[in-house]
């Protein structure tokens, strides 16, 4: 095989890909860009959605809990605006300047021998900044991003899993909800036997088992050979599911769904030193640009 070929033929390697989260995998949480990325989708939902503050913390816990992301939930409940508007005013004032050049990270990432994808639900705006303020933007082959498994700002919910090359109308920017009616879902939960069940988003995103299925097939990765390192428990449990091999990073305590645990991305090596055995002569960088995967490749 290619592969072998390339690498030697003693034994063929038990990982083809590192699959790698992004903010707070990366970088540590520390940085404080989680937290005003936080704040940054609440003063959102206030000035451009016209959502009471004092309603704020609890609408949003229960749409992250239940959409994966606040921006799906919003979707899901009948709120419609630019999704381009919302990256830029969630992403745009974040503090980048805390995000610093990581040699270290870099080293380990540019030695290890084997194919490296970015997988984020973040805007390829946001994932590029990032990666370049950390020194990492050679380090990958490609970004799967936002763009990339909502093309075409995607404006309709679909049950259809090929539905990855979706071309339809982009969302026109709004600050209002126009005609929509807004889904309840505070007074859903709120109710001691809810019947009904709860509205479709039409954002696809991690922690949804489909959307590591679509990343998979877009980036052709075979999930029992792809190393898959996030520091969400509930994206780590989804990416079991779906057959991929597990890092949890932020914590050394490995939960259910969880291969091995990192304290830090920084503990990749001494975790998992078979990584380096395939060859350890190697260095693997990406001259040029990183690549937003937008399609399916055969």
């Amino acid at each position: 095989m290619e592969y072998e070929d390339r690498f030697g033929q003693v034994q063929r390697p038990k990982y083809d890909c590192l699959l790698f989260d992004l903010d707070d995998t990366l970088y540590p949480r520390s940085s404080g860009l989680a937290e005003s990325c936080t704040k940054n989708i609440q003063d959102f939902m206030v000035e451009k959605l016209g959502i009471d503050r004092s309603k704020i913390q609890e609408l949003s816990d229960l749409l992250y809990k239940n959409y994966g992301t606040t921006m799906a939930g919003l979707r899901a409940i009948g709120y419609d605006f630019d999704y381009d508007e919302y990256h830029s005013f969630v992403h745009g004032r974040l503090p980048y300047e805390n995000l610093k050049p990581d040699p270290v990270l870099r080293h380990l990432l540019l030695s290890l021998p084997i194919r490296k994808v970015i997988f984020t639900n973040a805007d390829k705006v946001h994932a590029v900044k990032a990666l370049s303020r950390l020194g990492l933007e050679d380090c990958f082959e490609g970004i799967i991003c936002f763009e990339t498994l909502n093309p075409i700002h995607k404006s309709t919910t679909s049950d259809d899993e090929d539905d990855i090359e979706f071309v339809g109308p982009s969302l026109s920017p709004t600050t209002s909800t126009g005609c929509n009616e807004i889904f309840d879902i505070v007074g859903h939960f709120s109710q001691p036997d809810p019947r009904s069940g709860l509205p479709k988003t039409p954002i696809v995103c991690k922690p949804s088992e489909d959307a590591i299925e679509r990343a998979l097939k877009i980036a052709n990765l075979n999930p029992q050979r792809t190393l898959f390192f996030e520091d969400s428990v509930r994206n780590i449990q989804s990416g079991k599911r779906v057959g991929l091999h597990t890092v949890l990073v932020g914590t050394s305590h490995r939960v259910k769904g969880a291969d091995y645990a990192l304290e830090s991305i920084h503990n990749i090596r001494e975790a998992l030193p078979e990584l380096w055995e395939v060859d350890k002569k190697s260095e693997v960088s990406y001259p040029g640009k990183l690549t937003v995967e937008t399609s399916v490749t055969a």
